[in-house]
C-alpha cells in the first residue's frame, strides 16, 4: 500500500482556525497531569511500623496525594490493609481496565473523528497530521510546560526534561512500534519522501537552536520571540507544499479519468456477460456462507450478552458524552444527551482538578454550562433527524466529537499515570527511577495509543497521519510548549535575560534525540521510505541505550 499525502485543497480558513482556537481551549480544561520528574514523594512510606502509621502517612503527606481522580494509596494501605494482596490483585485489574479505555478511545472515537474532521476541512493526511495530531496529542504538553516554567524556581529544569522526555520517547518508541507492528503485519507502507523530509530537518534545527540557548545559559526576549517564530516558517511551508502537490495530484488525476473513459469504450459485450456470470455464482456462495453465520452466530449469542454486559460501564459513560454521527453508529437519542452532558463534563474536570473556584462560583459555573448544554441538546433534537445523520454543520459535529476524544484520552491518561506512579510506590521503586520510566511511559501512552490506532485502523492514509503526528508533535511541543514558555519568562525578566536552569543531562537527551532522528532520516531514505524492522529496530535501541544511562545514573553506577 502505498501512502500519497496531497488529496484536495484546504477550505474555509476561518472554520479551521476556530476549531484550532476550540482545540486549545477544551484540552487546557483536561487535567494537566505533572509529566515531569517527582518534586515530592512518599520515599517513607515504607518505614512505618504499622498499617495504621501507614494509613495516617499516606493521608497526612502532600507527596502522596494522587495526581488522578482517586487516591489509590490511600485505598490500598487503609481500605484493604487487612487483604493487601486483594488490593493489589484490584489496582492491577482496574490497570488492564483504563489501557483498554485508552486504546479503545483512540481506536473507536479519536481516528474517526481525526479521519472525518480532516475530510470535511479537506485537510490532506501531511496537513491532518501536522495540525489535528499534534493538537490533540500535545496539547496539555504545552500547557504542562507553560505552568512549570511559571510556578516555581526550578520549573525551567521541569519544563525542559519533560518535553524533551516525551519527544525522544514518541520519536523513537513510537516511531519504531509502528515500524514493526507493519513489518509483522506484512504491510508495504511507503511514507511520503518531501513531508518525512522537511518534519525531521525542522525538527533537527530546532533542537540545534535549544541546544545553543542551553549552552550559553540565558535567552532574551527578542531571542525567544525568534525561537517560537520557527513554527510559523513551518507552518507556511507546510501549506505551500501542500498546495503544490495538490496541483500536482489534480493534472494527474484529471489524465487517469481521460485513461478511462478511453477504456470503457474498448470494453468487449463479452467480458462484460462473463463478469455477470461470476457475480451470480458469487452470490450463490455468499447465500451458502450467511446460511452459515446464522448458525454460529446462535452460538455465540450469549457470550456476546455476557461481554456487552461486562463492557457496559465502560463503554455507555464515552458514548453519552462524546457525539457520533457516522452512519455506521448513529443515534439521535445519544447524540442528543452526549450533546448536553458534555459541556458539564467538561466543566466538572476542570472544577475538579482545579478547585479553587470556590462553592457560589461553581454553582454559577455549573447553572450556565449546563443551560448552554440543554440548549444545545433542544436545538439538535429538534433539527435532526432519527433515521440519518445530521448533513450539516459537519466541522461542528466532527471537531465535538474530536474535542471530547481528546478530554476522554487525556482523563484516562492522567488517572493511568497516577495509578502507575501508586503501584511504583507500593512495590518500593525508586521515585526517580519511576520519573524515568513509570511516567514518563504513562505519560506518552496517549501519543503511542492514538498513532498506532490510526496507522492500523485509520483507512488508507492512517499511516501517513500517524507518521506525520510523531515528528509534528514533538515539532509542536518543543516550539509552542517551550517556545511561549520562553516568551512568558523572558517578558517577566524584561529587559534582563532569563537564565536557563544548569543540567548536563539536557544536553545528553538532546544528543539522543537528534541520533534517532538521524537514523530514521537515513535508514528511510535508503529504503525508499518504507517501514520495515531495521528502522523500528534501530530507534528502539537507541531508545534503550539513552533509558540504561539515565536509570544507571539515577541508582549511581555512573557518575
Amino acid at each position: 500500500m502505498v501512502i500519497s499525502s496531497s488529496t484536495s485543497s484546504i477550505s474555509k480558513p476561518k472554520t479551521a482556525l476556530i476549531i484550532i482556537i476550540l482545540i486549545i481551549i477544551s484540552t487546557a480544561t483536561t487535567s494537566f497531569a505533572d509529566n515531569t520528574a517527582i518534586t515530592t514523594t512518599c520515599t517513607s512510606i515504607h518505614q512505618q511500623n504499622s498499617s495504621i502509621s501507614t494509613c495516617n502517612y499516606v493521608k497526612s503527606t502532600t507527596g502522596c496525594n494522587p495526581k488522578g481522580y482517586i487516591n489509590y494509596l490511600q485505598l490500598y494501605y487503609c481500605n484493604f490493609s487487612s487483604f493487601p494482596q486483594l488490593g493489589f490483585v484490584l489496582l492491577l485489574i482496574w490497570l488492564v481496565i483504563l489501557f483498554y479505555i485508552l486504546s479503545n478511545t483512540a481506536s473507536e472515537y479519536f481516528c474517526p473523528a481525526v479521519e472525518h474532521l480532516s475530510n470535511s476541512l479537506n485537510l490532506s493526511p501531511a496537513i491532518a497530521g501536522t495540525t489535528l495530531l499534534p493538537l490533540g496529542n500535545g496539547s496539555t504538553d504545552v500547557f504542562s510546560s507553560i505552568i512549570a516554567f511559571t510556578s516555581s524556581a526550578d520549573g525551567g529544569d521541569i519544563g525542559l526534561n519533560s518535553v524533551l522526555g516525551g519527544s525522544i520517547f514518541v520519536s523513537t518508541v513510537v516511531v519504531g512500534v509502528l515500524s514493526l507492528l507493519i513489518t509483522y503485519r506484512r504491510k508495504i507502507v511507503v511514507i511520503d519522501k518531501p513531508n518525512f523530509i522537511r518534519d525531521v530537518v525542522f525538527l533537527l534545527v530546532t533542537l540545534t537552536n535549544l541546544l545553543v540557548i542551553i549552552i550559553i545559559g540565558e535567552i532574551s526576549l527578542c531571542a525567544s520571540v525568534l525561537f517560537i517564530s520557527t513554527y510559523i516558517i513551518y507552518i507556511f511551508l507546510v501549506c505551500y507544499m501542500h498546495f503544490i502537490s495538490k496541483k500536482k495530484h489534480n493534472s494527474i488525476h484529471d489524465s487517469v479519468i481521460e485513461d478511462e473513459d478511453d477504456y470503457a469504450v474498448r470494453i468487449p459485450l463479452l467480458r462484460s456477460i462473463d463478469d455477470e456470470e461470476k457475480v451470480v455464482h458469487s452470490a450463490e456462495k455468499v447465500v451458502h456462507y450467511e446460511e452459515e453465520d446464522v448458525q454460529y452466530n446462535k452460538k455465540r449469542g450469549k457470550m456476546k450478552f455476557v461481554c456487552y454486559v461486562m463492557k457496559l460501564p465502560v463503554y455507555l459513560p464515552r458514548r453519552l458524552t462524546i457525539p457520533v454521527i457516522t452512519k455506521e453508529r448513529w443515534s439521535k437519542g445519544f447524540l442528543v444527551i452526549s450533546v448536553v452532558l458534555a459541556p458539564i463534563m467538561v466543566a466538572v474536570i476542570w472544577n475538579t482538578k482545579e478547585g479553587n473556584l470556590g462553592l457560589k462560583a461553581s454553582l454559577v459555573t455549573y447553572f450556565v454550562v449546563a443551560s448552554i448544554g440543554v440548549a444545545l441538546g433542544t436545538c439538535t433534537y429538534a433539527f435532526t433527524s432519527s433515521t440519518i445523520p445530521p448533513q450539516k454543520w459537519l466541522v461542528f459535529w466532527y471537531a465535538s466529537g474530536f474535542l471530547m476524544s481528546v478530554t476522554w484520552t487525556y482523563v484516562t491518561c492522567n488517572e493511568l499515570v497516577s495509578l502507575l506512579e501508586s503501584l511504583g510506590n507500593i512495590i518500593g521503586m525508586n521515585p526517580s527511577i519511576i520519573g524515568l520510566t513509570i511516567l514518563a511511559w504513562g505519560n506518552s501512552i496517549g501519543d503511542l495509543a492514538a498513532n498506532m490506532a490510526l496507522a492500523m485502523y485509520g483507512g488508507p492514509d492512517g499511516t501517513q497521519i500517524a507518521m506525520s503526528g510523531c515528528y509534528a508533535g514533538p515539532l509542536f511541543n518543543v516550539l509552542f510548549g517551550l517556545g511561549f514558555s520562553l516568551v512568558f519568562v523572558s517578558w517577566s525578566k524584561y529587559p534582563a535575560t532569563y537564565v536557563i536552569p544548569e543540567d548536563p543531562n539536557l544536553c545528553e537527551t538532546i544528543g539522543f534525540l537528534m541520533a534517532g532522528l538521524l537514523w530514521a532520516l537515513v535508514i528511510l531514505t535508503k529504503r525508499e521510505m518504507r517501514l520495515d524492522h531495521t528502522l523500528g529496530g534501530g530507534l528502539l535501541a537507541i531508545y534503550f541505550c539513552f533509558l540504561f544511562i539515565k536509570l544507571s545514573r539515577a541508582i549511581g553506577l555512573l557518575g
